[in-house]
């Protein structure tokens, strides 16, 4: 495994980030295809045997139990100073006042109902979700310091926002002499390239580390688009089909490229996607998801794939621009 620092901090971070939407109670919560806890163990486990050592999860992932099952696995597998464990807040956890959003209640309130889920004394990144439009971002970047001040959160990141947005929240944290975010976790692979417009740029000139999710374009990459019958989980991921739901003719033209490609190098087409991402010199750890056997191992392989100039232009010339897609 490799390793590499987040941004410009000094916290250094497997090269790889797990994923771990995928591990929580199928009925908790809008995605039935997610792996029960003793179906979850064996990959957080292969993946800290692999040399990963980066793990991110949400507090709306399956209700919570994404938190409790890494949480639990985390605790009897590894050395809680030699992981990295991120999670996210904002996303609605009942439908009632204050129960979601970025306002300083509704930031105390997660922080604290993560840490016992987790049963960890403190997150090591803290991320916000989505940016939210009825809380002043002011507020929100003071309870963010002050979460990090009291000891319970090591360092903060952010999802998914408008370039504008990320460079409004950088700027009142210099300001104001509140803690800064590190990173940043967009959407963005070989199918979704609009974070290059403004956003990766952004955090290359500001130090922001970069972890991309859905580096594989929730699995659209890892397969010839003639062999693409939808799986259990591309069925009944309603979010996953809004992402890419109006794309279809100019992603079937990238895929077959990537298709092309990897069976001129005899790899694996997941491999090659995923060496596209960590080719980008912004990228700091793309965020893989793992049900199957064979997953992680592929992605470490993705590790030490080379792709030449000539390579990575093949991929790159059939995109076509894309609508903004992830921001919600």
């Amino acid at each position: 495994m490799n390793y590499t620092r987040l941004g410009s901090t000094g916290l250094r971070v497997s090269r790889l980030c797990l994923g771990c939407m995928t591990y929580g109670v199928p009925e908790r919560g809008p995605h039935p295809w997610t792996l029960p806890e003793e179906a979850s163990r064996p990959f957080i486990r292969q993946a800290l045997d692999l040399g990963i050592n980066f793990f991110d999860t949400a507090n709306a992932y399956s209700d919570g139990t994404s938190e409790e099952f890494v949480g639990r696995a985390l605790r009897d597998f590894a050395r809680r100073d030699e992981i990295v464990l991120a999670t996210k807040c904002f996303m609605p956890w009942r439908d009632k006042p204050n129960a979601g959003g970025l306002s300083r209640k509704a930031i105390f309130s997660a922080v604290d109902d993560s840490l016992r889920r987790l049963g960890m004394d403190y997150i090591d990144l803290y991320q916000i979700h989505r940016w939210d439009y009825e809380t002043p971002i002011e507020e929100t970047m003071e309870a963010l310091h002050d979460v990090v001040k009291s000891g319970k959160v090591r360092y903060l990141g952010a999802s998914s926002m408008h370039a504008w947005q990320f460079a409004k929240a950088l700027y009142l944290a210099v300001a104001h002499g509140w803690t800064r975010f590190v990173c940043m976790q967009p959407h963005y692979n070989l199918i979704y390239r609009e974070e290059e417009r403004e956003m990766l740029g952004l955090c290359q000139a500001e130090g922001v580390g970069v972890i991309p999710w859905s580096p594989l374009g929730r699995g659209r990459l890892t397969r010839p688009w003639a062999d693409s019958a939808p799986t259990a989980r591309a069925r009944t991921d309603e979010y996953g089909q809004t992402l890419y739901a109006h794309t279809e003719a100019a992603d079937r033209v990238v895929v077959n490229r990537l298709a092309e490609l990897a069976a001129q190098r005899g790899l694996p087409m997941a491999q090659v996607a995923l060496a596209w991402v960590l080719h980008k010199p912004v990228i700091t750890a793309p965020i893989i998801g793992a049900s199957k056997a064979g997953h992680l191992e592929d992605a470490v392989a993705a590790l030490t794939v080379v792709l030449s100039p000539e390579e990575i232009a093949a991929l790159e010339q059939p995109y076509l621009p894309h609508a903004l897609a992830g921001f919600k």
